[in-house]
């Protein structure tokens, strides 16, 4: 029998119609500033992505795009500049930036308030106090799918491959904070294998075609594919071999259309909440 496919798609979509009759009740709309360097072509799809869904959630966007060439002193300038202008609810910096410019130091610079993709160091601070002031958008837009296809993680062996601050390390941590017991697995971990095989719910975020095939995932898992590659026929594609491992499991997320349009929905649901605290001052 063929795993459920879990429809991040049209769960977000559900999520953006409800987040636009919140933004509607609001003294006004909510704004997001996207500030793009360079003109790295993903990195425009991204941004044209997110403006998309600014509209569709009657949030107001405001595109900042500079060139490749611009000085780290510029881009702190700008954005000294938004951290004041009260008009400005969220600030995005997209990412990755050109290699002369450092990005710890853009992202440090960023108002908390501010900082709708959670990665300031007091907004990570707060995650794991367990006090979010906002939850970072991929780790939470996998619990709002699992939520959705009434999947609780109380109780359950969830292993995460992938250690990285965006995704696998604060994963980790909301999935402790939801009484999982959570084992965090990366390129020096051995027998990658057995311990996949461990997993109630497997969640892998590693960026590697391929990685996780059938013999890794046990009876009945639940699967969560986070990566977005590029296989050898040049379509998009995650580290999940979906077809086997589909035999496998019991749900499993697609890619593309799983974790990737709620990454982007949990992004909108922070600057709905950053606009709702600027009401609340």
């Amino acid at each position: 029998m063929s795993a459920v496919v879990m429809d991040g798609k049209a769960l977000a979509a559900e999520i953006k119609q409800a987040l636009r009759k919140r933004c509607a009740a609001l003294s006004r709309p909510p704004r997001l500033a996207v500030v793009l360097v360079g003109d790295d072509p993903a990195s425009a799809v991204y941004v044209r992505n997110k403006e998309q869904d600014c509209a569709q959630c009657g949030i107001s966007c405001a595109d900042h795009r500079l060139p490749s060439g611009t000085s780290q002193a510029e881009l702190l300038a700008l954005i000294d500049t938004l951290n004041r202008d009260e008009a400005v609810d969220g600030i995005l910096v997209q990412m990755p930036l050109p290699a002369h410019l450092d990005a710890g130091q853009v992202l440090r610079a960023i108002a908390p308030a501010k900082d709708v993709d959670a990665f300031h160091p007091e907004n990570v601070g707060l995650l794991h106090l367990g006090q979010p002031r906002y939850l970072p958008c991929t780790p939470a837009g996998i619990l709002a799918l699992l939520k959705k296809y009434g999947i609780d993680p109380a109780g359950k062996h969830c292993v995460v491959v992938g250690r990285s601050n965006i995704v696998g390390k604060p994963l980790a941590l909301l999935l402790l904070q939801a009484d999982a017991t959570v084992t965090v697995c990366h390129s020096k971990t051995p027998d990658l294998a057995d311990q996949c095989r461990r997993a109630d719910i497997l969640v892998s975020a590693a960026g590697q075609v391929g990685l996780i095939t059938a013999d890794m995932v046990r009876p009945h898992a639940v699967v969560i594919d986070v990566a977005m590659n590029r296989g050898a026929d040049g379509r998009l594609c995650g580290d999940v071999d979906f077809g086997a491992v589909a035999q496998r499991a019991d749900y499993i997320t697609p890619v593309p259309g799983g974790v990737g349009p709620m990454t982007r929905a949990m992004l909108m649901e922070n600057t709905y909440q950053a606009a709702l605290g600027r009401e609340s001052r």
